[in-house]
């Protein structure tokens, strides 16, 4: 007896193309319905939002600010493994193959219906998806039968076939083994594979391609010649700020994102309002020329995540040109009782800023510029809350649409029942940017240097220590405000050899930042940074 070869491969093949072509027709429909409506993109919102909070501290800390991407690549990489086994099952049953792939353009619909600023149109992408994938994995079987005819795949069931049978399936095969229509089929299926499998990732990356272009990208490229002069003149540029290598203001591209929209939300600021309502005496809706016409102010203020590790890039100082909040919160005269701001993203997240904090005379904005462009599409165009001394979980909400006044007793914003911590002041924290950690130099004077923040409190002192000897006073450069980090250097006689290297501050009430080790969830992350470098 000989022993038929394996063919599964087909079908996995069948149904990994299918789902490929069928992803790439969705992502084009997404663009023109609306890109947040694409299958990939809402699927992956929903695990954002279903994730335990463990998960999504891990994405960051092993992929930083690519977790978005990660997320998407492991989706598709995961779709393609339930497909091929879908295609392998549909081989013998034709009905749990297509049943699958309706199963998931069913959860692409559930999951765009629900997401927020959802229309009844978001089900279309994941309607076309699905049916093509459903048509073209049934193609693909059809022509696999016809070169591997029933009773060959019957043999490939039990791995036995019969001495004196020819045996006609099987992956070893050339087309000079099969007959002339069977050939035919086989390099039709392998084409049309081919073809599905490129062609839905060009057409899926046009999709994506297509859906980042509209109206709001030539909206502000516009508003770049009409940003307002801000009230007493543009922030003044801060003297001897820079130290070395390293930049008080972090350039835009450079800015650190964190936030929870796969796709970034492209607003036309014509059709932008923003809402303050809940506990207070006068509503208040505002058009976005209506903003720009209010006096701004610009001031450099220093953004830091929550989820930033010590010694984390998630943090970046830039200059911001916006509304005071406090003065809007006035006109619209706030319950004494409203002791939370929630703001509300078009994509559907929340944050909740203590009212107190976006009215104790702190530069709370309403940001429309950032280092004298409008924002960027990936920092919140066209307004965005900035709020100087709070993680950016409790305040830097961006695409805003709305802020509602009410009680932290009354509503949890979205990371509050994800086990952060509800009050969030940032931390004093410092860095050592230089010299990289595992970094070789030379010995003989070398200057060590980095950033160290306590937003709203300021930094009073820096100081460094080698090998766990005493502490050193370093140098601290200018500063624009209590607001922003403070960039400091200090100079070291490195002598040959192995060392470690920590650094510690204290902010402007003399406190130093705590030893003790503890993680950034619930309310950010403490202890020294320290770096091992080799001296030679």
């Amino acid at each position: 007896m000989t022993r038929a070869r394996s063919t599964w491969w087909y079908p996995a093949l069948a149904g990994v193309a299918a789902v490929a072509a069928g992803l790439g027709v969705g992502e084009v429909v997404a663009a023109i319905v609306d890109p947040r409506s694409s299958p990939l993109v809402a699927v992956g919102g929903l695990v954002i939002d279903r994730v335990p909070e463990s998960g999504k501290d891990l994405a960051i800390r092993l992929f930083g600010t690519n977790d978005k991407l990660a997320l998407q690549v492991g989706t598709v990489v995961l779709l393609n493994l339930i497909c091929a086994a879908l295609g392998v099952l549909a081989r013998r049953r034709r009905w749990v193959g297509f049943a699958g792939f309706a199963a998931l353009g069913g959860l692409a619909i559930v999951a765009a219906l629900t997401r927020a600023g959802a229309s009844v149109e978001w089900a279309l992408p994941g309607l076309v998806a699905a049916g093509t994938g459903v048509a073209l994995l049934g193609w693909f079987l059809r022509q696999i039968d016809s070169f591997t005819p029933p009773e060959d795949a019957a043999a490939e069931r039990t791995a036995d076939s019969a001495a004196d049978r020819t045996v006609t399936g099987g992956d070893d095969r050339t087309d000079g083994d099969l007959t002339g229509t069977a050939a035919a089929s086989r390099r039709l299926f392998l084409r049309g594979s081919a073809l599905a499998l490129g062609g839905g990732a060009l057409v899926g990356w046009l999709g994506r391609w297509l859906g980042s272009f509209s109206v709001a990208n030539t909206a502000r490229d516009e508003v770049a010649v009409e940003l307002p002069t801000p009230s007493g003149g543009p922030a003044p540029a801060v003297p001897e700020a820079d130290v070395a290598d390293l930049r008080y203001v972090t350039p835009n591209e450079r800015f650190y994102r964190i936030d929870t929209a796969l796709v970034v939300p492209r607003i036309n600021p014509a059709e932008w309002t923003l809402t303050i309502d809940g506990r207070v005496r006068r509503p208040l809706t505002l058009t976005f020329d209506e903003l720009l016409s209010r006096p701004m102010v610009e001031r450099y203020i220093t953004l830091t995540c929550v989820s930033n590790p010590v010694g984390g890039d998630l943090i970046g100082n830039a200059r911001w040109l916006g509304v005071p909040i406090a003065d809007l919160l006035d006109e619209v005269d706030p319950d004494p009782a409203a002791d939370q701001v929630v703001s509300w993203s078009v994509d559907g997240f929340t944050a909740g800023t203590p009212t107190a904090a976006l009215r104790d005379g702190r530069d709370a904005l309403l940001a429309v510029g950032m280092n004298g462009e409008p924002l960027p599409f990936d920092h919140g165009f066209p307004v965005r809350m900035v709020v100087p001394g709070l993680y950016g979980y409790v305040s830097a909400t961006k695409w805003l649409r709305r802020l509602e006044l009410t009680t932290f007793d009354a509503f949890d914003a979205y990371w509050i029942p994800r086990g952060w911590a509800q009050q969030a002041p940032i931390k004093t924290q410092s860095r050592i940017d230089r010299p990289r950690p595992g970094q070789r130099i030379e010995a003989g004077e070398y200057l060590v240097a980095g950033v160290a923040w306590a937003q709203h409190r300021g930094i009073s002192a820096v100081q460094v220590r080698v090998d766990g000897g005493p502490w050193q006073d370093a140098t601290l450069a200018a500063v624009a405000s209590i607001d922003t980090w403070r960039l400091w250097s200090w100079r070291w006689m490195a002598t040959p050899g192995d060392h470690t290297l920590e650094v510690r501050a204290a902010d402007n009430a003399g406190v130093f930042q705590t030893a003790d080790v503890a993680p950034p969830i619930p309310d950010g992350a403490t202890g020294y940074h320290r770096i091992s470098v080799q001296v030679h």
